[in-house]
Order: C-alpha cells, then structure tokens, then sequence
C-alpha cells in the first residue's frame, strides 16, 4: 500500500497485492478500494498482481476542490497503471461509478496495456434520461440525492446503502454491521467530491466510447438494481460493445459485489483465466 502522484500532483492512495498478469480494480460511489478487499485477495491467491486504489476525493486520497470529469478521472487511471506497472496486458474492472472509468480510458487512452475489461452494475452507457436516451433516469432523482446530501450527508447514506444492497423487510443480503462501516467509508470522502462525481456519472453520456472497446469485455449486472438499472445500463452496454458477454444477476441488487460477493468472485477468475 502506498502513495502515488499523478500528472495533476493529486497523491492517490494505491493498494498493490500479489504478483503475475495485472488486475485494476475500480470502486464505486461513494466507497473507496477497500470494497474490492474480498475479491482482490481472491484474485491474488490466484495468481494475479491486483491493483486497488481510492479515487480522488474518496478514502485516503487527496481531496482537491473540483476535477471529477470523467476525462481527469481516467487520467489519474493511467497514471496509477504506470506508477504500479500495471499497464500492460491489464484486465481494468470497474464497478458502477468505476465503470465510467473504464470506458473513457479505452476511448480516451486508446486502450494502452489492456487485454480484458469487466463492467460490473456499471454507470455505461449513459444514465440520464434525455430524448434520445429514454430509458435513463430523470434528472430530478439526481437533484433530489444532491439536496438530501446537502442537507443531511449521513441520513441519506444510511437510506442509500440500503437500496444499495437490496436491504428491506424480507431480505437481508448483507448484515447491519456491514451497512454501518458502508456508511463510515462513504462519510471519509469530501462534500465536493460527493457532490461532484454525482454530477459526472449522472450526466455523462459513454454511447460514443463503446467502439473503444475492442478487446473481450464482461458485463455483470443484477436484475434487480435500483440504483443504476439494468434496462439503462447493463444490457445497452452490452448491446453496444461488440466484444461483449453479459451475465445477469437474477434477482441482484447493485451491490453485488457484497450481496453476491462468491459469484462475482468465481465469474472474474474464469474470465481472467480465458
């Protein structure tokens, strides 16, 4: 575990576990690497050098005011691949915010060093609703989670997460412990940044970036995310990568990566192994 410096001078926390073929692991909103620690040990013991590492704004990393487009974002992306020698014959993983990452560093950065990419409930293609992407979201839902952040940072996340995971009256999938230390990693990033990155996933429109995509990609994504829906996200990306496989979680909420932590586990190696 260590601090790198990107092209900006932003320092970013970096975990780097195990030795062998790359594995960049990307986390989402509003989390840090750390909710990759499951799957990045698992990919380890398997053989893997995995990369982990907090997005600017988020965790350990520094909090500089403004700069979470997407452009920037995948940026401090290949500057993390080349500081950890990660950049050649890479698989990236990106989950839900982190997925946007992917995307534009394959268009953005021409795909350098990459071998395989995974999107798991990811925010590609395109999450706002606008007349030539009807099946998005409604601008005013992300208004409405900017004002309650604003308002009161740690009653909405704690309503957040629980949608988050699939949490209600009959289902459990991951334990009350487990939504409080959520919430306690959410609440280590800054406002701005909080604020920020809602604005770039919400708004930024990936439909142009698919074509980069032209090595084998995964798509993973549950069939009953709420938070970044399917019929918006998962199948589209996969309709529109040419190279890609999509596996449906039946019945799995966004955070799969908790709820259905085995799955997703097994479902990476055999595609890494490929």
């Amino acid at each position: 575990m260590t601090m790198i410096a990107t092209r900006n001078g932003h320092r970013l926390y970096v975990k780097n576990w195990g030795s062998g073929r790359p594995v960049v692991l990307i986390h989402g909103w509003p989390l840090s690497a750390d909710s990759w620690d499951y799957h990045a040990m698992k990919i380890a013991d398997a053989g893997y050098k995995v990369i982990a590492y907090d997005r600017r704004g988020f965790g350990r990393s520094d909090q500089p005011f403004g700069d979470y487009d997407y452009d920037s974002l995948s940026d401090d992306l290949s500057d993390v691949m080349r500081a950890t020698a990660a950049d050649e014959d890479a698989t990236l993983v990106g989950f839900s915010m982190g997925g946007g990452e992917v995307a534009r560093y394959m268009s953005r950065h021409a795909a350098r060093g990459v071998k395989q990419c995974v999107l798991v409930s990811s925010v590609v293609p395109y999450m706002l609703k606008t007349d030539d992407n009807p099946g998005g979201v409604d601008q005013s839902v992300f208004d409405q989670m900017s004002a309650a952040i604003l308002t009161d940072r740690p009653k909405f996340l704690a309503d957040f997460f629980k949608a988050f995971f699939g949490v209600g009256m009959l289902s459990r999938p991951v334990s009350d412990e487990f939504l409080q230390w959520t919430r306690s990693v959410a609440m280590q990033a800054s406002l701005q940044s909080t604020l920020a990155c809602v604005k770039s996933f919400a708004t930024t429109d990936f439909r142009d970036d698919l074509a980069a995509f032209t090595v084998p990609t995964l798509v993973i994504h549950g069939t009953d995310d709420v938070t970044v829906p399917i019929d918006a996200s998962g199948r589209p990306a996969a309709k529109g990568i040419a190279t890609a496989q999509l596996k449906e979680y039946d019945g799995a909420p966004h955070g799969l990566f908790a709820s259905h932590k085995e799955q997703l586990a097994q479902d990476l190696l055999t595609f890494l192994a490929q």
